[in-house]
Protein backbone atom coordinates (compact mmCIF):
# COMPACT_ATOMS: atom_id res chain seq x y z
CA UNK A 1 0.00 0.00 0.00
CA UNK A 2 1.31 3.60 -0.90
CA UNK A 3 2.29 5.71 1.85
CA UNK A 4 0.73 9.25 2.43
CA UNK A 5 2.28 12.53 3.58
CA UNK A 6 1.04 13.91 6.41
CA UNK A 7 2.16 17.45 6.30
CA UNK A 8 3.84 19.03 9.42
CA UNK A 9 2.60 22.31 10.52
CA UNK A 10 4.47 24.11 13.07
CA UNK A 11 3.29 26.08 15.72
CA UNK A 12 6.46 26.85 17.72
CA UNK A 13 6.97 30.55 17.15
CA UNK A 14 3.12 31.37 17.19
CA UNK A 15 1.45 28.96 20.17
CA UNK A 16 4.75 28.10 21.60
CA UNK A 17 5.62 31.49 22.28
CA UNK A 18 2.49 32.05 24.41
CA UNK A 19 4.29 30.31 27.07
CA UNK A 20 5.22 32.78 30.16
CA UNK A 21 8.95 33.96 29.62
CA UNK A 22 9.14 32.31 26.31
CA UNK A 23 8.77 35.81 24.04
CA UNK A 24 11.05 35.81 20.95
CA UNK A 25 12.06 39.13 19.28
CA UNK A 26 11.97 39.14 15.53
CA UNK A 27 15.62 38.11 14.95
CA UNK A 28 15.47 35.10 16.99
CA UNK A 29 12.05 33.84 15.10
CA UNK A 30 13.97 34.09 11.85
CA UNK A 31 16.47 32.12 13.07
CA UNK A 32 14.19 29.60 14.42
CA UNK A 33 11.96 29.36 11.27
CA UNK A 34 15.27 29.39 9.02
CA UNK A 35 15.73 26.07 10.94
CA UNK A 36 12.31 24.79 10.83
CA UNK A 37 12.40 25.14 7.10
CA UNK A 38 15.91 23.05 6.98
CA UNK A 39 14.52 20.84 9.20
CA UNK A 40 11.65 19.82 6.93
CA UNK A 41 8.34 21.39 7.83
CA UNK A 42 6.01 22.36 5.47
CA UNK A 43 4.02 24.49 7.14
CA UNK A 44 5.14 27.59 9.96
CA UNK A 45 3.24 29.55 11.61
CA UNK A 46 4.90 32.66 12.23
CA UNK A 47 2.51 34.69 14.45
CA UNK A 48 -0.47 36.18 15.06
CA UNK A 49 -0.13 39.77 13.29
CA UNK A 50 -2.71 41.66 14.33
CA UNK A 51 -1.73 41.06 18.24
CA UNK A 52 0.55 43.43 18.17
CA UNK A 53 3.60 45.30 15.94
CA UNK A 54 6.41 43.47 16.87
CA UNK A 55 4.45 40.18 15.85
CA UNK A 56 3.09 41.83 12.55
CA UNK A 57 6.78 42.53 11.88
CA UNK A 58 7.94 38.94 12.81
CA UNK A 59 5.25 37.34 10.49
CA UNK A 60 6.23 40.15 7.76
CA UNK A 61 10.02 39.50 7.82
CA UNK A 62 9.43 35.71 8.04
CA UNK A 63 7.30 35.33 5.04
CA UNK A 64 10.55 37.37 3.32
CA UNK A 65 12.97 34.80 4.61
CA UNK A 66 11.14 31.47 3.67
CA UNK A 67 11.71 29.89 0.35
CA UNK A 68 10.21 26.42 0.74
CA UNK A 69 7.29 26.27 3.25
CA UNK A 70 4.10 27.36 3.39
CA UNK A 71 3.79 30.65 6.14
CA UNK A 72 1.01 31.27 8.25
CA UNK A 73 -0.21 33.55 9.90
CA UNK A 74 -3.17 33.34 12.15
CA UNK A 75 -6.42 35.29 12.53
CA UNK A 76 -9.99 35.57 14.37
CA UNK A 77 -13.13 35.13 12.05
CA UNK A 78 -12.92 38.98 12.12
CA UNK A 79 -12.23 41.39 9.08
CA UNK A 80 -9.79 43.54 10.32
CA UNK A 81 -7.73 40.21 11.57
CA UNK A 82 -7.66 38.70 8.51
CA UNK A 83 -6.69 41.83 6.21
CA UNK A 84 -3.98 42.35 8.69
CA UNK A 85 -2.46 38.95 7.93
CA UNK A 86 -2.82 39.44 4.29
CA UNK A 87 -0.89 42.12 4.78
CA UNK A 88 2.08 40.94 6.84
CA UNK A 89 2.27 37.98 4.80
CA UNK A 90 2.31 40.08 1.15
CA UNK A 91 6.18 38.79 1.26
CA UNK A 92 5.60 35.12 1.40
CA UNK A 93 6.24 32.27 -1.54
CA UNK A 94 3.33 30.62 0.08
CA UNK A 95 1.00 32.51 2.04
CA UNK A 96 -1.86 30.65 4.34
CA UNK A 97 -4.10 32.77 6.48
CA UNK A 98 -5.42 30.25 9.95
CA UNK A 99 -8.80 31.87 10.68
CA UNK A 100 -11.54 29.88 12.68
CA UNK A 101 -14.20 30.78 15.69
CA UNK A 102 -15.30 28.39 18.78
CA UNK A 103 -17.41 25.08 17.51
CA UNK A 104 -18.45 24.18 20.76
CA UNK A 105 -21.06 25.04 22.74
CA UNK A 106 -19.22 25.59 25.82
CA UNK A 107 -17.79 28.96 23.30
CA UNK A 108 -20.57 29.37 21.55
CA UNK A 109 -22.24 30.32 24.59
CA UNK A 110 -19.71 32.04 27.27
CA UNK A 111 -17.09 33.07 25.04
CA UNK A 112 -19.09 34.84 21.95
CA UNK A 113 -22.84 34.75 23.79
CA UNK A 114 -24.17 33.56 20.05
CA UNK A 115 -25.99 31.26 18.62
CA UNK A 116 -24.61 28.20 16.21
CA UNK A 117 -26.26 29.72 13.43
CA UNK A 118 -24.41 33.06 14.02
CA UNK A 119 -20.85 31.13 14.03
CA UNK A 120 -21.98 29.59 10.61
CA UNK A 121 -22.16 32.67 9.23
CA UNK A 122 -19.23 34.37 10.78
CA UNK A 123 -17.45 31.15 9.84
CA UNK A 124 -18.48 31.25 6.28
CA UNK A 125 -17.43 34.95 5.88
CA UNK A 126 -14.57 34.77 7.38
CA UNK A 127 -13.15 32.12 4.44
CA UNK A 128 -14.41 33.71 1.98
CA UNK A 129 -13.01 37.11 2.49
CA UNK A 130 -9.49 34.88 3.54
CA UNK A 131 -9.67 33.07 0.36
CA UNK A 132 -9.96 36.52 -1.89
CA UNK A 133 -6.65 37.66 -0.20
CA UNK A 134 -4.82 34.41 -0.42
CA UNK A 135 -4.98 31.32 -2.24
CA UNK A 136 -4.55 29.22 0.95
CA UNK A 137 -7.06 29.53 4.21
CA UNK A 138 -7.04 26.91 7.03
CA UNK A 139 -9.87 27.25 8.83
CA UNK A 140 -9.64 26.20 12.98
CA UNK A 141 -13.18 25.13 14.34
CA UNK A 142 -11.90 26.08 18.36
CA UNK A 143 -12.83 23.09 20.43
CA UNK A 144 -13.82 20.86 18.52
CA UNK A 145 -12.74 18.60 20.87
CA UNK A 146 -16.05 19.24 23.04
CA UNK A 147 -17.79 20.34 20.14
CA UNK A 148 -21.58 18.34 18.80
CA UNK A 149 -20.35 16.08 15.88
CA UNK A 150 -23.38 17.13 14.10
CA UNK A 151 -22.64 21.00 14.10
CA UNK A 152 -18.87 20.32 13.76
CA UNK A 153 -19.49 18.33 10.47
CA UNK A 154 -21.75 21.16 9.67
CA UNK A 155 -19.20 23.50 9.87
CA UNK A 156 -16.68 21.62 8.31
CA UNK A 157 -18.96 21.21 4.98
CA UNK A 158 -19.92 25.24 5.32
CA UNK A 159 -16.27 26.61 5.39
CA UNK A 160 -15.05 23.94 2.63
CA UNK A 161 -17.89 25.37 0.45
CA UNK A 162 -16.81 28.94 0.95
CA UNK A 163 -13.29 28.09 0.15
CA UNK A 164 -10.74 26.33 3.11
CA UNK A 165 -8.30 24.43 1.90
CA UNK A 166 -7.39 23.06 5.20
CA UNK A 167 -9.91 22.42 8.27
CA UNK A 168 -8.04 22.35 11.53
CA UNK A 169 -10.17 19.75 14.58
CA UNK A 170 -8.46 21.35 17.43
CA UNK A 171 -8.69 19.60 21.22
CA UNK A 172 -8.24 23.00 22.21
CA UNK A 173 -8.79 21.64 25.91
CA UNK A 174 -6.31 18.45 25.75
CA UNK A 175 -9.94 16.71 26.62
CA UNK A 176 -10.27 14.04 24.17
CA UNK A 177 -9.11 10.14 24.75
CA UNK A 178 -7.19 9.35 21.66
CA UNK A 179 -10.18 6.57 20.74
CA UNK A 180 -12.61 9.79 21.18
CA UNK A 181 -10.38 12.18 18.35
CA UNK A 182 -9.67 9.08 16.46
CA UNK A 183 -13.83 8.59 16.04
CA UNK A 184 -14.25 12.29 15.28
CA UNK A 185 -12.04 12.49 12.39
CA UNK A 186 -13.47 9.66 10.86
CA UNK A 187 -17.14 10.91 11.49
CA UNK A 188 -16.49 14.07 9.33
CA UNK A 189 -14.56 12.30 6.83
CA UNK A 190 -16.93 9.33 6.05
CA UNK A 191 -20.00 12.43 6.30
CA UNK A 192 -18.93 15.32 5.03
CA UNK A 193 -19.46 15.16 1.78
CA UNK A 194 -16.97 18.02 0.23
CA UNK A 195 -14.28 16.84 2.37
CA UNK A 196 -11.98 15.49 -0.62
CA UNK A 197 -11.51 19.07 -1.19
CA UNK A 198 -9.78 19.78 2.21
CA UNK A 199 -7.32 18.47 4.15
CA UNK A 200 -8.39 17.57 7.92
CA UNK A 201 -5.78 18.88 10.48
CA UNK A 202 -5.11 17.75 14.46
CA UNK A 203 -4.38 20.53 16.80
CA UNK A 204 -3.96 18.76 19.94
CA UNK A 205 -2.86 20.37 23.36
CA UNK A 206 -1.37 18.30 26.59
CA UNK A 207 -3.48 18.94 29.22
CA UNK A 208 -4.07 14.93 30.20
CA UNK A 209 -0.84 13.81 28.68
CA UNK A 210 -2.86 12.72 25.45
CA UNK A 211 -1.88 15.06 22.57
CA UNK A 212 0.92 12.72 20.88
CA UNK A 213 -1.68 9.81 20.98
CA UNK A 214 -4.77 12.33 20.03
CA UNK A 215 -2.70 13.44 17.09
CA UNK A 216 -1.77 9.95 15.94
CA UNK A 217 -5.02 8.73 16.31
CA UNK A 218 -6.50 11.61 14.00
CA UNK A 219 -4.05 11.07 11.55
CA UNK A 220 -4.87 7.19 11.69
CA UNK A 221 -8.69 8.07 11.06
CA UNK A 222 -7.36 9.94 7.96
CA UNK A 223 -6.40 13.56 8.88
CA UNK A 224 -3.55 14.27 6.46
CA UNK A 225 -1.66 17.63 8.67
CA UNK A 226 -0.39 17.74 12.12
CA UNK A 227 0.25 20.65 14.33
CA UNK A 228 2.86 20.50 16.76
CA UNK A 229 5.69 22.18 17.98
CA UNK A 230 9.20 21.54 19.01
CA UNK A 231 9.87 20.17 22.48
CA UNK A 232 5.62 20.36 23.00
CA UNK A 233 6.01 23.74 24.14
CA UNK A 234 2.45 25.74 23.98
CA UNK A 235 0.02 27.38 26.13
CA UNK A 236 -0.67 25.33 29.73
CA UNK A 237 0.47 21.79 29.35
CA UNK A 238 1.62 22.45 25.81
CA UNK A 239 0.84 21.20 22.35
CA UNK A 240 1.35 18.40 20.37
CA UNK A 241 5.44 17.57 20.42
CA UNK A 242 6.99 17.40 16.68
CA UNK A 243 9.83 14.77 17.21
CA UNK A 244 7.33 12.18 19.04
CA UNK A 245 4.61 12.02 16.01
CA UNK A 246 7.78 12.35 14.02
CA UNK A 247 9.41 9.58 14.83
CA UNK A 248 5.91 7.32 15.82
CA UNK A 249 5.36 7.60 11.94
CA UNK A 250 9.00 7.16 11.19
CA UNK A 251 9.06 3.71 13.30
CA UNK A 252 5.56 2.43 12.41
CA UNK A 253 5.65 1.85 8.97
CA UNK A 254 1.72 -0.17 9.36
CA UNK A 255 0.07 3.19 9.63
CA UNK A 256 1.85 3.93 5.93
CA UNK A 257 2.66 7.31 6.71
CA UNK A 258 5.75 9.77 6.06
CA UNK A 259 6.97 13.04 6.93
CA UNK A 260 9.20 15.17 5.09
CA UNK A 261 11.12 15.40 8.68
CA UNK A 262 14.81 14.98 8.84
CA UNK A 263 14.83 13.85 11.77
CA UNK A 264 18.67 13.56 12.23
CA UNK A 265 18.23 17.29 13.23
CA UNK A 266 15.56 16.82 15.66
CA UNK A 267 18.10 16.82 18.70
CA UNK A 268 19.84 19.99 17.50
CA UNK A 269 16.72 21.75 16.46
CA UNK A 270 15.46 20.94 20.16
CA UNK A 271 18.28 22.00 21.82
CA UNK A 272 18.27 25.47 19.70
CA UNK A 273 14.53 26.14 20.64
CA UNK A 274 15.21 25.80 24.36
CA UNK A 275 18.24 27.91 24.91
CA UNK A 276 16.72 30.48 22.54
CA UNK A 277 13.21 30.39 24.37
CA UNK A 278 14.66 30.22 28.13
CA UNK A 279 12.68 26.56 28.63
CA UNK A 280 14.22 23.46 29.50
CA UNK A 281 13.28 20.12 28.39
CA UNK A 282 12.59 17.63 31.00
CA UNK A 283 15.49 15.07 31.17
CA UNK A 284 12.74 12.40 30.74
CA UNK A 285 11.25 13.94 27.17
CA UNK A 286 10.06 11.26 24.87
CA UNK A 287 13.12 11.67 21.87
CA UNK A 288 15.55 14.25 22.87
CA UNK A 289 15.49 14.68 26.88
CA UNK A 290 18.72 14.00 28.24
CA UNK A 291 18.37 11.01 29.29
CA UNK A 292 16.34 9.08 26.19
CA UNK A 293 19.65 7.23 25.48
CA UNK A 294 20.87 6.81 28.74
CA UNK A 295 20.70 3.21 30.89
CA UNK A 296 21.08 3.16 34.36
CA UNK A 297 19.27 -0.39 35.23
CA UNK A 298 21.97 -3.04 35.78
CA UNK A 299 19.56 -5.33 34.07
CA UNK A 300 18.83 -2.89 31.23
CA UNK A 301 22.91 -1.83 30.85
CA UNK A 302 23.46 -5.65 30.46
CA UNK A 303 20.95 -6.45 27.91
CA UNK A 304 21.78 -2.86 25.69
CA UNK A 305 25.15 -4.03 25.77
CA UNK A 306 24.92 -7.63 24.37
CA UNK A 307 22.30 -5.67 21.63
CA UNK A 308 21.57 -2.13 21.70
CA UNK A 309 17.90 -3.22 20.18
CA UNK A 310 16.71 -4.90 23.41
CA UNK A 311 16.27 -1.68 25.16
CA UNK A 312 16.43 1.18 22.08
CA UNK A 313 13.79 1.37 19.48
CA UNK A 314 15.70 4.34 18.41
CA UNK A 315 19.43 4.62 17.76
CA UNK A 316 21.03 8.18 18.47
CA UNK A 317 21.87 8.53 14.90
CA UNK A 318 18.80 8.97 13.60
CA UNK A 319 17.77 11.80 15.91
CA UNK A 320 20.82 13.77 15.60
CA UNK A 321 22.39 12.37 19.41
CA UNK A 322 26.15 11.24 20.09
CA UNK A 323 25.34 8.02 21.15
CA UNK A 324 24.04 6.20 24.10
CA UNK A 325 24.85 6.28 27.56
CA UNK A 326 25.62 4.08 30.51
CA UNK A 327 25.06 5.62 33.61
CA UNK A 328 26.85 3.88 36.74
CA UNK A 329 24.77 4.13 39.68
CA UNK A 330 24.12 1.60 42.66
CA UNK A 331 21.16 -0.33 40.43
CA UNK A 332 24.40 -0.68 38.07
CA UNK A 333 25.55 -4.49 37.35
CA UNK A 334 29.50 -5.78 36.96
CA UNK A 335 29.40 -5.42 33.11
CA UNK A 336 28.14 -2.03 32.55
CA UNK A 337 31.23 -1.60 35.35
CA UNK A 338 33.62 -3.49 33.02
CA UNK A 339 32.22 -1.77 29.95
CA UNK A 340 33.38 2.12 30.82
CA UNK A 341 36.42 0.60 32.64
CA UNK A 342 37.42 -0.47 29.12
CA UNK A 343 36.48 2.67 27.81
CA UNK A 344 38.79 4.24 30.48
CA UNK A 345 41.44 2.25 28.75
CA UNK A 346 41.64 -0.28 31.73
CA UNK A 347 41.41 -4.43 31.18
CA UNK A 348 40.38 -6.40 34.02
CA UNK A 349 39.87 -10.18 34.40
CA UNK A 350 36.60 -11.08 36.11
CA UNK A 351 37.82 -12.21 39.44
CA UNK A 352 39.29 -7.79 39.41
CA UNK A 353 35.78 -6.64 38.12
CA UNK A 354 34.52 -8.79 41.10
CA UNK A 355 36.62 -7.00 43.39
CA UNK A 356 36.35 -3.13 41.61
CA UNK A 357 32.33 -4.17 41.91
CA UNK A 358 32.12 -3.59 45.65
CA UNK A 359 34.21 -0.96 45.83
CA UNK A 360 31.92 0.50 43.34
CA UNK A 361 29.10 -0.15 45.09
CA UNK A 362 30.07 2.01 48.16
CA UNK A 363 31.06 4.70 46.06
CA UNK A 364 27.24 4.09 44.13
CA UNK A 365 25.39 4.35 47.97
CA UNK A 366 26.80 7.84 48.47
CA UNK A 367 26.29 9.34 45.33
CA UNK A 368 24.05 9.91 42.90
CA UNK A 369 26.22 9.21 39.67
CA UNK A 370 29.53 7.68 40.28
CA UNK A 371 31.97 9.61 37.10
CA UNK A 372 35.20 8.36 35.27
CA UNK A 373 37.18 10.27 37.99
CA UNK A 374 35.79 7.97 41.04
CA UNK A 375 36.72 4.85 38.38
CA UNK A 376 40.16 5.98 38.06
CA UNK A 377 40.84 6.17 41.43
CA UNK A 378 40.10 3.16 42.46
CA UNK A 379 41.47 1.48 38.77
CA UNK A 380 44.94 3.15 39.42
CA UNK A 381 44.70 1.26 43.11
CA UNK A 382 43.60 -2.08 41.62
CA UNK A 383 46.41 -1.65 39.09
CA UNK A 384 49.37 -0.44 41.56
CA UNK A 385 48.49 -3.36 43.62
CA UNK A 386 48.68 -6.14 40.67
CA UNK A 387 52.23 -4.43 40.22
Amino acid sequence: MAQDKVFIFDTTLRDGEQVPGCKLNTEEKIKLALKLEALGVDIIEAGFPISSPGDFKSVEEISKAIKNATVAGLSRAVQKDIEVAAEALKPAVRPRIHTGIGASDNHIKYKFNSTRENILERAVAAVKLARNLVPDVEFYAEDAGRADIQFLAQLTEAVIAAGATVVNIPDTTGFCLPHQYQEKIAYLINNVPNIDKAILSCHCHNDLGLATANSIAGAMAGARQIECTINGIGERAGNTSLEEVVMIIKKHPELNLYTNIDTTKLLPMSRLVSETMRMVVQPNKAVVGDNAFSHSSGIHQDGFLKEASTYEIISPDEVGADTSRIVLTARSGRSALAYRFKNLGYNFDRNQVDELYQQFLRIADEKKEVEDADLIVIADKMKALAE
